[in-house]
């Protein structure tokens, strides 16, 4: 059952605002096994994340992955959880709320603004209608991905207008795809690295690591591989970097079958089996810090790299809550909304 009471459509005299929609991916509700399977069972279940014919897909997935991943997954997961709860939703929250601040600040509260996650709590569907409730006549879909692609940015497209063939009163809707080029991100993301040197010092090399996807995707037109390219090239030349003082890769593959490469975690041994002192990891395709990124990164990675002989691994934080960050969203925001009538 929805989380939610249905909107009243109409109501006349009604002073209508602008709704914001951010979305992430989503996280388990608890590091537990239990919980760990009902959110991998939702995820994978998406056919924009696994595009295997369906019988096939529910036989592999019930039969095979939700008995054996849930407990694996449950375990890292214990690793980087806090008192708080999941680090993507806290840091997603707490995004959600500075985005809001800054919005409130700079339109006299013409915007309402809503956290959603693709998969479990809180719903794209029960958000809408949180904005609704607002009287948000206007919504723009703002998804967390930088990069487009069709596993993540097109999902939330689908959780977004299957809720909405149910409403009576559409709003009036728009989506912002990517922003891997915007010259706010891109700026983020190096003051982030610059901070993080001046912080603990300048590493070696610099990885940037964006999550993996199939190859097939590429293969069948999904752009994400290029998106994803152009953002670490924007990122060295912002830095001033060589082109031998950066590695791009793709990191969390499963499976046998091939994904984008290099990998990650290969990419990682050989620069430790090269003797790199010290590796610097970003991974620009996250907007909040998550399992992916403080566990498999910041643990597992490490200690490849550390074991293949290379020295340490340095984590540079995702942009999370930096007021760069929430600039850069604000200001996507304004530019998407603008024409809109009372926006």
């Amino acid at each position: 059952m929805p989380s939610y009471e249905p909107t009243r459509e109409f109501e006349h005299g009604q002073t209508e605002t602008t709704g914001v929609l951010l979305v992430n991916l989503g996280t388990p509700d608890a590091p537990t096994t239990t919980s760990v399977r009902r959110f991998l069972k939702e995820f994978l279940s998406d056919p924009r994340v696994i595009e295997y014919p369906r019988l096939l897909w529910w036989l592999i997935l019930n039969g095979i992955i939700l008995r054996i991943r849930p407990s694996r997954s449950a375990k890292a997961y214990r690793e980087v959880w806090t008192d708080e709860g999941s680090p993507l939703m806290l840091y997603s929250r707490a995004l959600t709320e500075r985005v809001r601040a800054r919005l409130e600040e700079q339109s006299s509260g013409r915007f309402s603004v809503e956290l959603a996650m693709t998969y479990g709590e809180p719903s794209v569907a029960g958000a809408i209608e949180r904005l609704r409730l607002e009287r948000a006549r206007r919504i723009l879909v703002l998804p967390l991905y930088p990069q487009y692609s069709a596993t993540t940015t097109a999902s939330v497209f689908d959780a977004v207008t299957k809720h909405l063939q149910g409403v009576r009163w559409v709003p009036e809707m728009r989506f912002v795809n990517q922003y891997h080029d915007d010259d706010g991100y891109i700026e983020a993301l190096a003051a982030s690295v610059r901070d993080h040197w001046a912080e603990s010092g300048r590493g070696d090399h610099l990885m940037m690591s964006f999550h993996g996807v199939p190859q097939y995707t590429l293969d069948r037109g999904d752009p994400y591989h290029c998106l994803c390219q152009k953002t670490g090239r924007l990122l060295a030349e912002a830095l001033g970097l060589g082109e031998n003082d950066w590695t791009l890769s793709f990191q969390s593959r499963v499976g046998r079958e091939e994904w984008l490469k290099p990998y990650t975690d290969e990419t990682v041994r050989q620069l430790g089996e090269r003797g790199v002192g010290r590796l610097d990891v970003i991974c620009p395709g996250f907007s909040t810090d998550c399992l992916e990124t403080l566990e498999e990164i910041a643990m597992q990675n490490a200690e490849f790299f550390t074991e293949a002989g290379g020295g340490t691994l340095s984590y540079i934080p995702a942009l999370n809550t930096r007021d760069d960050h929430v600039t850069a969203l604000t200001r996507l925001v304004e530019r998407h909304t603008r024409g809109w009538p009372g926006s």
